[in-house]
């Protein structure tokens, strides 16, 4: 990997981020990188300003932070192609983030990109599209939303908690129609998250799959679905008097979906690039350090399991 422009990110208002961003600016620019850096959270959004001043291709993105900081660089960075490095600086759970005692010594990280000592990791999305209800209608109303962890269909309201009814198409065959508090339509990267919060499935983030998902439905029925990921989730709001639903990607708001319009929830056509500097990158051992489960009362080491 070439380190001639990188873009670093910390988490907004957040001092030990904006410090170990600080350090990293210096050391990359002592090695003649040009570094663009800024504040990333709710109110701050720094990526299309760098993705439009960059005279050149950037090599790389530091992202330093928790997942929330990490999810939305990944949205930004993915179509362009840019890898992403995420560090956990400041942040809570860390499930897409290197420990940051991976980061300890960032002058041998750089040396370690420059002589292509990591791993790369591609990770699906799902984007969407707001489109009037009818099928002849193939020209969306909105623009496309991308997402990593997941696509959130539910209302949203400020002095009352709404239930919706969803009308659920899969590739244009109508499947059920979903009362509660709404649908996760997710990724095998996001099943660890507001996914398995709903009670669906944990997928290996090595899969390609969409997951859908029923929050607190009323029907003991309605269970969630794990679909190949060539499929197109289609979805309806029907008795939205309230015109309170509302598309969410990766927790953020993105639009609203007017009564007789559809969202259709596919496989992105572009990927997120996680570098993986830690050595024997184990899935099974995230989860659980992660979720706190059971193994973390085991020291399990491959090398002895083999002894």
């Amino acid at each position: 990997m070439e380190l001639k422009q990188v873009i670093i990110a910390y988490k907004a208002r957040d001092s030990q981020s904006k410090r170990w961003a600080e350090i990293c600016a210096k050391q990359l620019e002592h090695r003649q990188c040009q570094v663009l850096m800024g504040p990333s959270g709710p109110k701050d959004n720094p990526y299309p300003v760098f993705l439009a001043s960059a005279g050149q291709p950037i090599d790389l993105a530091v992202v330093l932070g928790g997942d929330g900081t990490v999810l939305t660089g990944a949205r930004h960075l993915a179509p362009a192609g840019v890898p992403i490095l995420a560090v956990n600086v400041g942040g809570h759970l860390g499930f897409l983030t290197e420990s940051v005692d991976e980061f300890q010594d960032t002058e041998r990280v750089w040396d370690r990109l420059l002589e292509d000592r990591y791993a790369v990791q591609r990770r699906m999305m799902l984007q969407a599209s707001v489109f009037e209800g009818d099928r002849t209608h193939l020209e969306p109303v909105s623009e496309r939303y991308l997402a990593l962890n997941e696509m959130c269909v539910k209302p949203a309201s400020a002095d009352r908690m709404i239930t919706s009814i969803l009308e659920m198409e899969i590739d244009g065959e109508i499947v059920d129609q979903y009362q509660g508090d709404g649908l996760v339509i997710s990724t095998p990267t996001g099943s660890t998250g507001y996914t398995v919060s709903a009670n669906g499935p944990i997928i290996h983030d090595g899969m390609e799959a969409i997951t859908i998902t029923p929050i607190c439905p009323m029907s003991l029925s309605s269970r969630p679905l794990v679909l190949p990921p060539g499929s197109v989730v289609s979805i309806w709001p029907l008795g939205d008097y309230d015109l309170s639903t509302k598309l969410w990607t990766d927790g953020v708001l993105a639009t609203s979906i007017w009564p007789g319009h559809r969202v259709d929830v596919r496989m992105a056509d572009c990927r997120a690039k996680f570098i993986i500097l830690r050595e024997n990158n184990s899935y099974y051992q995230t989860l659980r350090e992660k979720l706190l489960w059971a193994g973390t009362r085991i020291r399990y080491s491959s090398a002895s399991h083999a002894n």
